[in-house]
């Protein structure tokens, strides 16, 4: 299975030997699925530990945005390519985990924030990445805890988590000013309606990249908007704002055109306040690559993935997000959204994926190609992102069909994501919780669903035949 094929359904088969000018468009509309979720994480970080929005720290921030682009290149190449026995070999983008958000904020207000706590997170990264890389190698004899019903059901909950991340885009982005305004509602239905048109009145090559064909024809529109409508407003107070689907070309003009990634811009610290609960993290984050393994195989391939790519998939995961670590970033794992791009159009070519990669790294090591990546509006992402996001859904629910859907198995789906799912999805229900439960399930409903579908399946007894 090792060697390349040559055949004309070569973007469909993860070996098939395919021409670059092929290649190039199929992972550039990765690389534009997920460039913003990569580098968002850190922004918020930053933002928790006080060390963004200062002359002090803009060079570091610069730095991190810069490495979070090359990390996330290199990373995806090993999961493709493997070294041994890192990498699964499936067709998954690697990139910065938003999944940990909750938990480093957590650790920021607890430490007070600041660099040393900064650098507590990336100590603890270090250790949690090594910790669910020897996970990766037990998976073979854990995997019978991961019934097709468990993983589809941690699949559906990775969906439905995404879903409102892409209507926040598609309304402009969270925190806009002008969110929900008709403007970003129209430029996210244009490009929807857009790629829905190429996806399905067009045949093969222009089929295939409707996704980057729709994000192209959200920049031009944006780019038309602009001058032919007002670019700023006024908030209640009179405070004047640009409107979220303006093309920042200065963010542009300003960036330098070559720059290399800095190792340890940030010295790691280990402080067991950090380390504990983020170590915690890191089991659920290898439950979590295993879904998304699951997912992008099953959507993509229409099959169950194997051990071996479970288990690479995970060691992946576990040394990516050390690696990022020392260069800064916070850990680097399987990236959902697109697993949905995969399962939407269903390119697994590793040859594709790999030039999304490659693009990474150049966008890290010249960052004027990162800018004008960044500049896209949310909008232009949340016309394509409903669409990819709802795809995993799907997905989620063959992997939980292709098995007999018994009264066990019933229970398991339904009280996972109504219980789990819901709990995580509304952490009010957790306030007066212990602050470890709340670290743990909440600010996402894919944690809670995982451990209610892996527990249910352990306890309740299998259905009378």
């Amino acid at each position: 299975m090792g060697k390349e094929k040559i055949t004309d359904q070569a973007m469909y088969d993860f070996y098939g030997k395919m021409p670059l000018k092929r290649a190039i468009p199929l992972g550039l509309q990765h690389v534009l699925a997920m460039f913003v979720g990569n580098l968002t994480p850190l922004l918020i970080i930053c933002g928790a530990c006080g060390i963004s929005g200062s002359e002090e720290f803009a060079h570091l921030q610069v730095c991190l945005l810069q490495n979070a682009m090359f990390v996330a290149g290199v990373v995806t190449l090993v999961q493709l390519y493997a070294i041994g026995p890192i990498g699964g070999k499936v067709p998954i983008i690697m990139g910065t985990s938003s999944g940990f958000i909750g938990v480093f904020k957590s650790v920021a207000d607890t430490m007070g924030g600041g660099l040393a706590t900064y650098g507590a997170i990336m100590g603890a990264s270090i250790l949690g990445g090594l910790f669910e890389s020897v996970l990766g190698f037990f998976i073979k004899p854990l995997r019978k805890f991961f019934p097709a019903v468990v993983t589809g059901t941690v699949v559906l909950s990775i969906g439905l988590s995404l879903i409102s991340v892409g209507i926040n885009s598609f309304g402009g982005g969270s925190g806009a000013k002008d969110f929900g305004s008709m403007e970003n509602l129209l430029l996210a239905i244009f490009v929807l309606v857009v790629i829905l048109t190429v996806k399905h009145w067009t045949n093969g090559m222009a089929s295939n990249s409707a996704i980057l064909i729709g994000i192209i024809a959200g920049y031009i529109a944006a780019f038309v908007m602009s001058l032919v409508l007002p670019t700023t407003g006024i908030t209640a107070d009179g405070a004047e704002y640009t409107k979220a689907w303006v093309l920042n070309w200065d963010k542009v003009a300003q960036a330098s055109w070559i720059s290399i990634p800095e190792f340890l811009p940030v010295k790691p610290v280990f402080d067991a306040r950090a380390i504990a609960p983020i170590l915690i993290m890191f089991i659920v984050t290898a439950v979590e690559t295993v879904g998304d393994i699951s997912g992008v195989i099953e959507g993509g391939m229409n099959r169950e993935a194997t051990d071996k790519e479970l288990s690479g998939g995970v060691i992946c995961d576990g040394i990516g997000s050390s690696f990022a670590a020392l260069f800064g970033i916070l850990p680097n794992t399987s990236f959902s959204q697109n697993v949905g791009l995969v399962t939407m159009t269903k390119v697994v070519n590793r040859t594709a994926l790999a030039t999304g990669a490659v693009f990474l790294i150049l966008c890290g090591l010249v960052p004027k190609l990162g800018a004008i990546v960044s500049i896209m509006p949310q909008a232009v992402l949340g016309g394509a992102a409903v669409m990819m996001f709802s795809s995993i859904v799907i997905s989620g629910i063959q992997l939980v069909t292709k098995e007999k859907m018994t009264a066990k198995n019933l229970t398991i789906v339904s009280v996972a994501l109504g219980v789990g799912y819901g709990m995580g999805a509304n952490t009010a229900i957790l306030a007066q919780t212990p602050q470890a439960i709340q670290l743990i399930f909440g600010g996402s409903g894919i944690v809670p669903a995982a451990m209610v579908a892996i527990l249910l399946n352990i306890v309740l007894p299998n259905d009378k035949k």
